[in-house]
């Protein structure tokens, strides 16, 4: 990149989506991003474009420009992991089915580009700036029922201790399913007691190596 992207442009990559990276945006605006090195586009059907690791670092930097929605499709929602603790109960439907495997499609492209190995059998450094939503998009995209609006299923919360969180989930069964579904996607979970509730729960952390 030779100079910084432009008000407009920049607008699309704040709007990016906060899981995957995946952008919405004129056919003009998704070239010149590319051009650029922010973006690239997908190469499998529907061919979406998504922020590059430089496109990342672009967004986390303050812009020095009003924040404004970036022009976006009436139907484009921006996706959000089921941590467990949201007042309404979890959609269960074939759409929610649907943003979930594209979110976590895109979250093993973005595993193969930053990753110095490009493996993506291990979480990326995004994921260990954002572990309560990573580990939650983890076990929905394993097929785990998040908890919601009074019904049973996985919680996943931020924990005093760098790059872990803390899975609960109803019984000790489901505990297990839940361990079993975040070492498959790369982390490590072991499981402990509350000393003064005896509540069961995972402790999990992203996997190094």
């Amino acid at each position: 990149m030779t100079r910084p992207p432009t008000a407009a442009l920049r607008r699309v990559i704040d709007a990016a989506d906060p899981v995957t990276g995946r952008l919405r945006g004129t056919p003009a605006q998704l070239a010149a991003l590319v051009r650029q090195g922010l973006a690239f586009r997908h190469p499998r059907p529907p061919h979406d474009h998504f922020l590059t690791p430089a496109g990342h670092r672009i967004r986390e930097t303050p812009a020095c420009v009003p924040p404004e929605p970036a022009p976006a499709a009436p139907d484009s929602g921006v996706f959000a992991a089921r941590t467990g603790d949201e007042e309404k109960p979890p959609d269960r439907g074939p759409g929610r089915a649907r943003e979930v495997h594209s979110a976590w499609q895109g979250l093993l492209e973005l595993r193969r580009m930053t990753n110095p190995d490009a493996s993506t059998d291990r979480p990326c450094g995004w994921e260990r700036a954002h572990l309560v939503q990573a580990a939650a998009l983890a076990l929905e995209a394993a097929g785990q029922r998040p908890a919601g609006g009074g019904e049973e299923g996985y919680r996943v919360r931020e924990t005093p201790q760098p790059e872990a969180v803390a899975v609960y989930a109803g019984t000790a069964d489901d505990l297990r399913a839940c361990a079993s579904a975040l070492e498959r996607s790369g982390w490590q979970a072991g499981e402990y007691t509350e000393p003064r509730t005896r509540r069961r729960y995972l402790l999990a952390s992203p996997r190094r190596v």
